[in-house]
């Protein structure tokens, strides 16, 4: 099924396109669990040796407290199934690529900014000496990238409370 996920700057709405009316219909709000939801963790484990210390230990806390890991390879569709199911979506800043691999214009602000509207977080994790919001990210070229850390609010707050030991 081809959806169609937005907001205007005041929560989330999705609508599914019907092929035969060839129209997208409103399907509903999208709000995130309050509680967290599923416990599910979606990043490139292949890059681990490259993250820094409080990924890795979050990755890991979040194996040993029974989440399922789900990694498709594609931000949109990894962070779609965050925000329907709960959980975290990943993709850190690493040893090799340290200001992270996906783009803040066309990929961190609209995800963030979708995520946010449906009740999560969205974080860079360490960026630039500081965590903050992707959304509080100042590009200074087009093609600039930054850390990505979104979905739940118990799921980020794991992770960013490991930067502050």
């Amino acid at each position: 099924a081809t959806e169609l996920i937005i907001t205007f700057g005041y929560g989330v709405q999705r609508f599914a396109c019907d092929p035969a009316l060839g129209e997208f219909l409103f399907v509903s709000d999208m709000k995130m669990d309050p509680e967290g939801g599923k416990k599910i963790y979606s990043c490139n484990e292949g890059n681990s040796l490259q993250w820094d210390a409080p990924i890795l230990k979050s990755v890991e806390n979040f194996k040993d407290a029974g989440y399922a890991a789900r990694y498709v390879g594609s931000m949109v569709s990894d962070v779609h199934r965050t925000l329907l199911y709960g959980g975290i979506f990943l993709y850190p800043a690493d040893k090799k690529s340290t200001k992270g691999k996906l783009r803040v214009l066309y990929e961190g602000f609209p995800m963030a900014l979708i995520t946010e509207q449906a009740g999560g977080e969205s974080s860079t994790g360490m960026y630039m000496g500081k965590l903050g919001r992707i959304l509080e990210v100042m590009p200074e070229h087009i093609h600039d990238r930054c850390p990505i850390i979104m979905g739940g609010a118990r799921d980020v707050s794991q992770v960013l409370k490991l930067y502050e030991k």
